[in-house]
Formats: C-alpha cells, structure tokens, sequence
C-alpha cells in the first residue's frame, strides 16, 4: 500500500512538472523569452536612405524630405523656417498607432469614400511652406519613396490598402514596381490629390504599431501587432 501512494505520489508530481514545461517552453523561442503581451512583428520592410538617386545632390533633398515627413508624423513641432537638418538626420525611432478598425491617409485630401473616417495623417502636405526641399523641378521629391514602403509593409501584414495611382512613371530604388504610389498634395487640385493619396485600414482584430527606425542610413518600417 506504502509504495503504491509513493508510486502515485510520483506519477502526479511528473505530470505537474510536465505541464509546467509544457506551459513555459512556448515562451522561449531560440532562447529568448517571449512574454504574454509583447508586440509581433507581423511584416518588416527597409531600404537605404543613401540609395534614393544616383545624384549625391538630389538623393540628399529625397532623403531629407522623406525624414521631414515622419518627423511630422510623429507630431513634432517644426518650424518650417528655421528646420534644423542635423537634429532632422539624427538616427531616431517613431511609431504611429492604428486600431482596430481606423484608416490611415498619407495627406489629408482625401476620396469621398474616406471623409470623416481618417483617425492618421502625416500632417503634411510636402511644400516649401512646411520646409521640404526641391532638387529643382517639385517640392519634396521623396515622399512617394517614403509612401511607396509604407505601402508595401501594409499590403504584407495584411491590411486593407487603396493607392490609385501608381509611381510607375520613375523607378523607386529597392521597392518593386507594384508597390510604387504616387503621391501629390497641391491647394486646388483636390481631384488629382485625392487620387494621388495612399490609404491604410486596420482590418485586424488588434492595434497595429507601424515602427519607425532610422540608423543614420538605413529606414526601416515595422508593422507590429499587439499580442
């Protein structure tokens, strides 16, 4: 009777051991613990700032537009006329968040269909007026780089996308064709505007995190999804 219980004893704290096991080995994968909660990538895109045109002179005004746009994205107060491109250029990391269910419009001149049902912006409109540089034929070339991988992390992860108008019209170095949107936000041109837009919705049950880093040459965009 002795060492039947002791047997029994034993058959029951193996098992207790095992679902213990069992409980905490998902948390560890390739040993790093991963805990209830934490965000998941659900889709990662980059591409290097120094690789936006062959010309030294025009990549510069590309790469400083695209960095300007999320710097209004992030809802940084900027003083259009007095920008300061060291600070602007410093490796950095944002994010912008979308729940469940909120659309995201990279201007704010939106289709009929969006009126009233945008929760994002960039909150800018890509002009001198807000500081954004020419190379010399528009004013802030580079931004549809910046839209263009946006769009390409969206359509990865998932989520409801609209871009109407594709960039088709110049090469976008490292984001393949179909993913090129053309971006284009000028007072009293709210036809081509609104068409020259590019719109995200959260069709997930969960809030999605697009993450933001910037390593002094390489943007990367992250689109996280939390658990």
């Amino acid at each position: 009777m002795v060492e039947f219980k002791l047997q029994s004893r034993l058959n029951r704290d193996f098992f207790m051991l095992g679902t213990i096991i069992s409980l905490i080995l998902p948390l560890f994968i390739q040993g790093q613990p991963v805990m209830a909660g934490e965000p998941k990538p659900i889709a990662v895109r980059e591409f290097s700032l120094e690789k936006r045109y062959e010309d030294s002179f025009v990549n510069q005004v590309f790469k400083d537009n695209i960095l300007l746009t999320i710097k209004y994205l992030s809802g940084e107060k900027i003083d259009p006329k007095n920008i300061d491109w060291n600070k602007v250029e410093t490796p950095f990391e944002q994010k912008i968040i979308l729940k469940s269910g909120e659309t995201f419009a990279f201007h704010d001149d939106v289709l009929p269909e969006y009126e009233g049902k945008i929760a994002k912006t960039t909150n800018a409109h890509f002009n001198s007026q807000e500081g954004f540089k020419s190379s010399g034929f528009l004013v802030g070339d580079g931004v549809c780089h910046l839209a263009s991988l946006l769009y390409w992390i969206a359509r990865d992860a998932g989520l409801e996308t609209t871009a109407q108008v594709n960039h088709n019209f110049a090469n976008i170095p490292e984001v393949p064709k179909e993913y090129g949107v053309s971006i284009y936000a000028y007072p009293g041109r709210q036809a081509n505007d609104q068409l020259q837009n590019l719109y995200i919705t959260n069709t997930r049950d969960r809030e999605i995190a697009f993450e933001f880093k910037y390593d002094g040459r390489n943007l990367k965009i992250s689109a996280v999804e939390t658990l």
